[in-house]
């Protein structure tokens, strides 16, 4: 129960980062001067994200069928705290959209955001607690328990609830109410943050 809660919480967390969708979708807001504009973007940036984390899963899963839990675990943990380490000396998000885009546009922004904040390696240590009995290793060619790629695609629909959930709530919030004016004197570094959570969590995946 713990992980799947935790994995609620993490898709929470992407979505109340601002550079991984809300503040762009209040920027269309505010730019088309309607609502309907800051709905609208919520969606598509909910399927990219999934689409990041979920290629994610799927390689952990794949890879599970090849490598030990533990080693798995090990690489899980390198892949972490190297990439905890880059977003920390490189903070860069993709730019390569302007105001005016529509959905496919969208997704793929959404996409390349959740990629380069590396969202789905947050995933894993979750996901191995989860499939750890059910991830067929190279010494056992059948499951002991469930299904491994049914465990990963209802993590990656829970992580997305909690993205699309937090996501949605603060653009509303935001738009409606406090507009953006109030956020340059409460602004939060959330990519610094997240690089350390990507390293502390590293350091802590081999011992889950």
């Amino acid at each position: 129960m713990g992980a799947w809660v935790g994995l609620f919480l993490l898709g929470a967390y992407h979505g109340l980062n601002p550079g991984m969708g809300w503040l762009f979708a209040v920027a269309l807001g505010l730019q088309e001067q309607r609502r309907a504009a800051v709905a609208k973007a919520l969606v598509p940036m909910a399927i990219g994200h999934m689409l990041a984390v979920g290629a994610t899963v799927g390689s952990v899963v794949g890879m599970g069928a090849f490598l030990p839990s533990q080693a798995l675990r090990l690489l899980a943990a390198a892949l972490l705290i190297g990439f905890g380490v880059y977003r920390l000396v490189r903070m860069r998000h993709p730019r390569w959209v302007g105001m005016r885009v529509g959905p496919g546009a969208l997704i793929g922004w959404s996409f390349l955001v959740a990629w380069s904040h590396g969202a789905g390696l947050m995933l894993v240590p979750f996901l191995l607690g989860l499939t750890s009995r059910c991830i067929p290793t190279p010494l056992s060619s059948m499951p002991t328990v469930g299904n491994p790629w049914l465990e990963g695609i209802r993590a990656i629909g829970l992580h997305t609830a909690g993205y699309g959930a937090a996501l949605g709530l603060v653009a509303w919030v935001v738009y409606e109410g406090i507009g953006l004016a109030p956020l340059r004197r409460l602004w939060i570094n959330f990519d610094r943050l997240w690089a350390m959570t990507l390293i502390a969590t590293g350091l802590l995946t081999p011992l889950l």
